[in-house]
């Protein structure tokens, strides 16, 4: 991956602080935004809900964007600005701040606020390939069929659910009911079944219908290239998984949903992933 090196202490930085870091870890924020504000000239916003983050972004002007949150955060700042064609021209930063993590350390942000702001101030950009769908969604990490199960989240106050006092009433009425020191019954979700999925890379058939898998994987290989990893359903001995890499990946067959870094969508019959080389920058701090 390409790095372009660029003094940071000398650019006017746009710090948009998403309010699920806000509410989570104030402390953090607060850290982040006072060695961000001793080294750079910097705006800050605050917004509150997905409009007000768009609307931060877009009118960013000449500043460099910064974005203090966690990896639903840096996938929404990367999602808009590649729907508004500006990723090419615009270099983002990010200071981890949450809970979801995972990508961020991935990527090679460090997952520290006081090294995170630092790399910020004087980090280099790291050009990084992005899977963009057929839908115009996209990948900055890894994608899997089906979805790999996540631990319980916090709702996230950004998904524009209204209030609803009557709610907070019959769940505390509930907890009254639950004898002490016995925690209400959560029912398992059940556990994937083999799919019947075509997969194609390059326009190759890897995997076809009458063969039933148990996971595919695309993650990120060399430059402009994806690692494919199909997991053929075991009969007997266990099965070989199946490996392919290209910039084209086409999935078709049953109804199936997949994770997409922290986001799991479908149900679809069919969904095709191009790998382009280089189409987003991320600060990250300088080798050596």
């Amino acid at each position: 991956m390409a790095e372009v090196a660029t003094s940071a202490t000398s650019e006017q930085l746009l710090v948009v602080i998403d309010p699920v870091a806000r509410r989570s870890d104030g402390e953090s924020v607060r850290i982040a935004k006072d060695v961000l504000g001793g080294g750079a000239a910097m705006k800050l916003c605050l917004p509150e809900g997905p409009e007000e983050f768009a609307r931060a972004l877009s009118r960013r002007g000449s500043r460099r964007p910064v974005v203090v949150g966690d990896d639903r955060a840096l996938l929404r700042a990367v999602s808009l600005l590649h729907r508004h064609r500006e990723l090419a021209g615009c270099a983002l930063s990010l200071v981890p701040v949450g809970g979801g993590l995972s990508l961020a350390r991935s990527l090679g942000v460090p997952t520290g606020t006081v090294a995170a702001a630092r790399a910020v101030l004087d980090g280099v950009e790291r050009r990084m390939d992005l899977m963009v769908d057929d839908s115009d969604g996209v990948v900055l990490g890894a994608l899997r069929i089906p979805p790999v199960p996540a631990a319980p989240e916090v709702p996230d106050p950004e998904a524009g659910v209204p209030s609803r006092p009557w709610l907070r009433t019959c769940q505390s009425l509930v907890r009254t009911l639950v004898p002490a020191g016995r925690p209400p019954r959560v029912a398992a979700a059940p556990e994937p079944g083999p799919s019947r999925l075509r997969v194609e890379v390059d326009g190759e058939t890897l995997v076809d219908l009458d063969q039933p898998v148990e996971a595919v994987s695309v993650s990120p290989a060399a430059a402009g290239i994806a690692s494919v990893e199909v997991r053929p359903v075991s009969v007997g001995a266990e099965a070989s998984p199946l490996l392919a890499q290209g910039r084209t990946v086409t999935v078709s067959g049953a109804h199936f949903r997949y994770r997409a870094d922290t986001v799991v969508s479908g149900p679809v019959r069919t969904r095709t992933w191009v790998v382009r080389e280089g189409a987003w920058g991320l600060t990250v701090p300088a080798a050596g």
